[in-house]
């Protein structure tokens, strides 16, 4: 295993792509990076996922600019995790005047957005270029539900010509997922509930419960989904591929990790165990190395009866790391 953070070496610029999916959505998507996600109607524009930095926001209102001049109104926190949210303030110039987060978000950022932004901008420094233009937490301005899972606790925003729904179907990637659901085009944005043919991060999740969550996401039927990375889907069975995938990184992994903190093993010994497993369906995909020893670490955690994850910092990032090189 590489000496320093997987992340650290990767360096290289990926291919974007913005490409429409129905009559109002687009999908802003980058060969594993974090995607995000466009709704545009006659009135106004939603952007899903704001992107790490107000640097990086600017191409995505670049690209979003070649195909409409309505107002970017809205900016939805799928959750809270820097790499989504740092680039919210560069939609303001653009007319955003709200910030949607769940209450679960909400409550995350307050608990520990600070800890997890110094964490990951130095784990993945190619993805906080222009770090420097982040002028601190992204805070939202409407926080919607009461941390239960369902449609009960559901925002409806009219864009113009196009419905959004916004909900926590419950907890997954982290306890406050947020989705972006256009009924009327059965186009779902999942942020980091669901990935596709990338690496799973899980350092922050909500194991057990996840593979439920996927399946309410699933009785939606959708026929495209913009997940948090990989291609955009197109069909429903496509989309079904999609969930089945972060499906099956998260039960395999968690099994392992209760085998592991069954076995009482340390944590080089639990991620070797963990690799039998992983590296022959996963190994290929981006950011593999990246997430695994960050997933590992929290499947043990949560196997061994720690169900509020522990948080990451710069410090317990290091620890982990040295831990595993052994």
């Amino acid at each position: 295993m590489s000496k320093a953070f997987a992340s650290q070496a990767d360096l290289e610029d990926k291919k974007i792509t913005f490409e429409q999916l129905s009559p109002h959505c687009w999908a802003y998507t980058a060969e594993g990076d974090p995607n995000s996600g466009v709704i545009i109607g006659e009135k106004y524009i939603m952007v899903s996922d704001a992107t790490a930095t107000p640097a990086m926001a600017n191409d995505l209102i670049a690209q979003i600019r070649k195909v409409s001049d309505k107002p970017i109104k809205y900016v939805l926190l799928t959750h809270y995790h820097a790499v989504r949210v740092l680039g919210a303030s560069a939609y303001a110039a653009e007319g955003a005047t709200e910030v949607i987060a769940s209450r679960g978000t909400y409550e995350l950022i307050v608990e520990r957005g600070a800890q997890d932004m110094q964490s990951e901008m130095e784990r993945f420094p190619r993805l906080f270029r222009g770090a420097d233009s982040v002028p601190g937490l992204t805070w939202p301005t409407m926080v919607i539900g009461d941390g239960k899972p369902g449609r009960q606790g559901s925002l409806e925003i009219d864009l113009g010509g196009v419905k959004v729904h916004i909900w926590h179907p419950g907890a997954g990637h982290t306890r406050g997922d947020t989705i972006a659901w256009v009924e009327s085009e059965k186009v779902l944005f999942s942020g980091d509930l669901v990935e596709y043919e990338a690496g799973v991060y899980t350092g922050d999740a909500q194991l057990e419960e996840w593979p439920t969550t996927l399946e309410a996401l699933r009785e939606l039927k959708a026929e495209y989904i913009v997940p948090g990375r990989g291609e955009a889907m197109k069909g429903n069975a496509d989309v079904n591929k999609a969930l089945d995938y972060t499906k099956r990184w998260v039960t395999t992994l968690f099994q392992a990790g209760k085998e592991a903190a069954a076995a009482d093993m340390d944590l080089k010994t639990a991620m070797a165990h963990t690799r039998k497993s992983m590296d022959p369906v996963f190994g290929h995909v981006f950011i593999y190395e990246h997430c695994l020893p960050f997933d590992v670490s929290r499947a043990y955690d949560e196997a061994k009866g720690i169900k509020n994850p522990r948080i990451w910092t710069a410090e317990r990032d290091k620890e982990m790391w040295a831990a595993l090189q052994g």
